[in-house]
Formats: structure tokens, C-alpha cells, sequence
């Protein structure tokens, strides 16, 4: 009884090992990606000051250049954009190490952004706007960090259901956008890191 007890022990200890170990060494890259910050700005004429959070207005209505007027403004859709600041970490800080080399550079070369809302509806072009793929090419050096700007939330994504039926609606769709970014280290490791920031899609006010 006593040895049954003992190999249960050691083997439940090995799972809790193991179990930590993956996330230790999750990806071959010896450095971490790490967000440092995440904001989003809307877009238009109505865009603001970079913040955390979003109220993406599904229609502006645009007083000029003329035509547009403010008797006769014009029905526009604008993109929303993201902006993000990456740095990196390293995985294992041994001793006389304390900051990534020049091979630890990382190079960014796309993202992926998906909405969730958090009722549990999450059927995309029905309860929230399709996840999309987008290109965004940065380098993340050994020290210092890295800012790049991405588009967020785009135009088609608001002439498209959900976000269509909004124009004429005082419903306020609330998600959360989760945002990957995805690149290589100079020697090819694969590395991500994912952020997430609310976005709140409606027919604002304009400015």
C-alpha cells in the first residue's frame, strides 16, 4: 500500500513537472514577446486620442469637404485603428544574462484579431464582426521596444452583418477583441504574443 501510495505520489509530481515545464518552453524562441501597451483610436473625422477601449461608430455623417454639408452631410464608414508596443523578455535569465541578444530580435510580420462577446454569442457575421488576418511588419530589437499601428476594426466589416443592422439601431454591440501578433526571431523560432482590448460597436454621435 505504502509503494502504491509513493508511485502516485512521484507520478502525480512528474505530472505537476511536466505540466509547467510546457508552459515554460511554450514555442523554441529562448525570448518571450511581450505587449507592453494596446490601444485603439477611432476612426474619421470624429477619431479621438489613442485609449484604452473603443467605441467604433458604424456610420459617420461628414459636414465637408462639399459636397458634404452640414444640411446634406454625407453617410461615410471608417476603419478604426490599433496601436501596440512590444518588447521582449527573455525565457531564461541565467546568471551574467540580462537582456536578449541581437539573435532575439523579433520580426512582425502579421496579426489576427477576433470579437467576442461575453453573453456567449460569438457566431461571427450574426452575434459579432468576422476575425480577420492583416500584414503589419515591424522589427522588436534586443533591447528597447517596438510601436506599430494596425487597423482594428475594417470598413467592410461595418457594411457587413452585424454591424450593419447598427446604423439604424440604438443597440450597442459590446465585445472584446482579442489581437495575436505573430512573427520570427532571427534564427526562424516562431513567437506570438495576444492582447485584448473592448471595443463597443454602435451609431455614435459624431463630433
Amino acid at each position: 500500500m505504502r509503494a502504491a501510495i509513493r508511485v502516485l505520489l512521484v507520478g502525480g509530481l512528474a505530472a505537476i513537472g511536466t505540466s509547467c515545464g510546457d508552459v515554460v518552453r511554450d514555442g523554441r524562441s529562448p525570448v518571450f514577446l511581450v505587449i507592453q501597451s494596446l490601444t485603439a483610436s477611432r476612426g474619421g473625422a470624429s477619431a479621438g486620442a489613442q485609449s484604452g477601449f473603443l467605441h467604433s461608430d458604424v456610420l459617420t455623417l461628414v459636414t465637408q469637404p462639399p459636397p458634404c454639408s452640414a444640411t446634406a452631410p454625407c453617410r461615410t464608414i471608417f476603419p478604426d485603428t490599433g496601436s501596440v508596443t512590444l518588447r521582449l523578455s527573455l525565457k531564461d535569465v541565467g546568471v551574467g544574462v540580462v537582456e536578449p541578444s541581437p539573435n532575439n530580435e523579433v520580426t512582425i510580420t502579421r496579426y489576427r484579431v477576433d470579437f467576442r462577446r461575453t453573453d456567449g454569442k460569438n457566431t461571427p457575421g450574426v452575434d459579432v464582426p468576422y476575425g480577420f488576418d492583416g500584414g503589419v511588419t515591424g522589427t522588436v530589437g534586443a533591447t528597447g521596444a517596438l510601436g506599430l499601428a494596425f487597423e482594428l476594426v475594417r470598413h467592410v466589416a461595418k457594411s457587413e452583418a452585424p454591424l450593419v443592422h447598427l446604423v439604424n439601431s440604438p443597440v450597442i454591440i459590446s465585445t472584446i477583441a482579442e489581437i495575436t501578433f505573430y512573427g520570427t526571431d532571427r534564427v526562424g523560432n516562431d513567437i506570438s504574443a495576444t492582447g485584448f482590448i473592448t471595443v463597443d460597436f454602435g451609431n455614435f454621435g459624431d463630433q
